[in-house]
C-alpha cells in the first residue's frame, strides 16, 4: 500500500542539504544533543574494512554445532546464519556481506553467546533486545534496495547493543546512532571498541529528535516503534533518501514503514507485521 505523506512544513531549500552524502561541516566529537547532559562519546578508531567473502554460500543450510565462547572463530556460525538467511529471501548481496562480517555473538552476554547465530532476539539489559538476525538483515536490505553502496550518511534510532550499528558500518560512509538508554550507550561503546570502526559515531540524546546537526541523511534506520513517524525524522531525510522503521498502523498492528522522499514529498509503503519495543522519548 502506498500512500503520500504531506509535508509538515515548507520543502528543505535547494542547497547542499538537497542530497544525502553531500560534503557539509560536521558536527564535533564527542556530541551531546541540546539539554542533555555531557556523556563522552568516543570516535572508535578504524581498522581495515572487512574482506570479500570467500566462495558464494551454497543454498542448503547445513546443521553446525553451537558456539562455545567469545573468543571462539565463528565464520562457521556466521556462514550457516547466512544460508539460513538466504533461503528466507535475503538477496542484497551487500547485506550478505554485511551480515557475513560483523560478529554478532560480541553483541550478547556470554551466557548467551550458544544462541548468538540463531534467528532470535536475545536480552540486552534494560528491558532491551538485540533484533533477531532476520529482522536486522530485513530492515538493511529494505533500506540498501535500489541503491548504490556505499549510501551517505546513516541515522540510526536506537543504538541499543551497537550490533545494527555495526552491519549498517558496512553499507554507508557514517552512521549516527543514538540511544536514549546511557547504560546500553555504554554497552555499546564497549562493543564496538572491539571492532574498530572509524565511521561510527555514538550519540547520547533523545532519539524522537533525530540528530539535526548530522542531516540531511540518505538513510535513516530506527529500532523502536510508536503510534506515528515522528515528524523530525522526516524532515532529517534527504530528499531521495529513504527511511525504514516499524509504526503502529489503523489495524493496531506495528508494521515495518518504508518511506522515501522526494521533491514533492513523503511516499510511504507499508510492509511486513513486526513486534517491536515501543518509541519512547527522553533519557535515561
Amino acid at each position: 500500500m502506498k500512500r503520500t505523506v504531506p509535508p509538515a512544513r515548507a520543502a528543505l531549500p535547494p542547497d547542499a542539504r538537497a542530497q544525502a552524502g553531500t560534503p557539509r561541516e560536521r558536527p564535533a566529537f564527542p556530541a551531546r544533543l541540546p539539554g542533555m547532559a555531557p556523556a563522552p562519546v568516543p570516535r572508535v578508531v578504524a581498522r581495515p574494512a572487512a574482506g570479500p567473502l570467500g566462495p558464494a554460500l551454497s543454498p542448503v543450510a547445513r546443521p553446525a554445532p553451537r558456539p562455545q565462547g567469545a573468543g571462539l572463530d565463528s565464520s562457521a556460525f556466521r556462514a550457516a546464519m547466512v544460508r539460513r538467511l538466504q533461503l528466507q529471501g535475503l538477496a542484497h548481496e551487500g547485506v550478505v556481506a554485511a551480515m557475513q562480517a560483523v560478529e554478532r555473538h560480541r553483541f550478547v552476554d556470554s551466557a548467551l553467546v550458544s544462541q548468538a547465530y540463531e534467528d532470535t532476539s536475545l536480552p540486552i539489559g534494560l528491558g532491551q533486545t538485540i533484533s533477531k538476525p532476520s529482522v536486522v538483515a530485513r530492515m538493511a536490505e529494505l533500506l540498501c534496495e535500489g541503491r548504490e553502496l556505499p549510501m551517505g550518511r546513516v541515522l540510526e534510532i536506537g543504538t541499543g547493543c551497537g550490533y545494527q550499528a555495526a552491519v549498517l558500518s558496512h553499507l554507508s560512509r557514517e552512521v549516527y546512532s543514538i540511544e536514549r538508554l546511557r547504560g546500553l550507550h555504554e554497552k555499546a561503546r564497549e562493543n564496538l571498541r572491539w571492532f574498530r570502526l572509524s565511521n561510527v559515531h555514538l550519540l547520547f540524546g533523545d532519539g524522537m529528535l533525530g540528530f539535526d546537526r548530522g542531516a540531511p541523511y540518505a538513510g535513516i534506520i530506527a529500532a523502536a516503534g510508536g503510534e506515528a513517524l515522528p515528524q523530525a525524522w522526516l524532515d532529517q531525510l534527504a530528499v531521495g533518501g529513504r527511511l525504514v522503521a516499524p509504526a503502529r498502523t489503523a489495524t493496531g498492528q506495528q508494521h515495518l514503514m518504508v518511506v522515501d522522499r522526494t521533491a514533492q514529498g513523503w511516499v510511504s509503503k507499508t510492509l511486513d507485521v513486526v513486534n517491536f519495543v515501543p518509541l519512547k522519548s527522553g533519557t535515561v
